[in-house]
């Protein structure tokens, strides 16, 4: 087949891209270079060209052409965006989940992948196809497994997806680095979000919304007990970061309109079990599931099983059957059945306050 292959310069996609080659397609490397150097350079350094280096340095040793795509305009106008109007809203936003169908597989496939039979990325992530319709399938590495980051592909999108890292843990594909004798062998993985780099998502975020006092206040009693920057800087589930004395305390709650931040030390109490929410936006690869499913809010080998029921106005109660303490307006949920992910949506709310 004719791959486009996206490489990252880590040590999984250099390890898929060997595999490619391996079985004998005819593949391009692009290095999709999104990170916001320019306009963030003063917050701290960018390793998009130590990125590059090793992109090309794989390249190289594979004898595989490598081009360079700059999309920092789309993702600024898209991801960017999104992730601005979120935290504006007191939401918690993730912008790793919207990187993969709005670039990877969204501008990048409009302008270039569109000319390829497939485009192959790093992720940890199966694919089936049963009856015309793909599945996003789990790995057997629970902890690596990326099917939640990959959850909000269109049908036409997941048609064109190659996934070539679906049968591998992390210790295996670290081990078919140093059988490929890859420059990336050694190279840790990165973390963060997808295009801050060495920024701190709070730098981030001061440096586009800024700061605005105002008052930490006790849910229970509604007493002000401290003062915070902005709500924006926060989530909910939050412990790190607070500044006060006598908690452990705990973001429970933002008020947009009035800037407040509610805190409680009493987060864990028995009475408050935090398993329903709401979601919106579902995108479904069947129709919503009548039985208990699998579901997971947040990227990692945490998984509830849960019920789903029909609301009112067209929205969905979930109800997991065990207690969550991070359930939060912005987040994402990804449904699974039988290890395939068969659908996806935004938690738009809370029902246990």
């Amino acid at each position: 087949m004719k791959i486009a292959m996206l490489l990252s310069g880590g040590v999984d996609s250099s390890v898929a891209l060997a595999l490619l080659q391996q079985q004998g397609h005819d593949i391009t490397a692009f290095y999709l270079k999104i990170w916001l150097e320019d306009e963030l350079s003063y917050l701290g350094e960018c390793p998009w060209e130590e990125d590059l280096a090793f992109a090309r340095a794989v390249c190289e040793k594979l004898n595989v052409p490598l081009q360079v795509l700059p999309l920092q305009k789309e993702y600024k106008e898209t991801i960017i965006a999104y992730t601005i109007q979120e935290v504006k809203a007191g939401r918690t936003p993730n912008p790793d989940m919207l990187c993969n169908p709005y670039i990877k597989f969204g501008a990048f496939l409009d302008a270039v992948g569109k000319d390829f039979d497939k485009v192959a990325t790093g992720h940890y992530a199966g694919l089936i196809e049963k009856d015309g319709i793909y599945y996003l399938k789990q790995v057997p590495d629970p902890i690596k497994d990326q099917t939640y980051f990959l959850a909000r592909l269109s049908q036409v999108q997941l048609s064109k997806a190659l996934f070539p890292l679906d049968r591998y843990t992390k210790q295996e594909v670290r081990a078919l680095a140093e059988q490929f004798d890859l420059p990336t062998k050694n190279r840790k993985d990165s973390q963060g979000l997808c295009f801050l780099g060495k920024i701190t998502f709070k730098d981030f975020i001061k440096h586009h919304v800024g700061i605005r006092k105002g008052p930490m206040v006790v849910y229970e009693t509604g007493k002000k007990i401290g003062m915070h920057d902005g709500f924006w800087f926060y989530t909910v589930g939050q412990r790190q970061g607070l500044g006060l004395s006598h908690g452990p305390w705990y973001v429970v709650k933002k008020d947009p309109l009035t800037n407040t931040l509610y805190i409680s030390n009493q987060y864990h109490d028995e009475n408050k079990q935090r398993d329903t929410f709401t979601i919106e936006d579902c995108m479904w690869n069947t129709i919503a599931p009548k039985e208990t499913f699998l579901v997971k809010i947040r990227h990692g080998a945490q998984i509830h099983s849960a019920d789903l029921f029909l609301l009112s106005d067209g929205r969905y109660k979930v109800r997991l059957q065990a207690s969550d303490q991070g359930i939060a307006a912005g987040q994402f949920a990804v449904f699974y059945q039988d290890g395939s992910v068969i659908g996806s949506a935004v938690i738009s709310e809370g029902l246990d306050e």
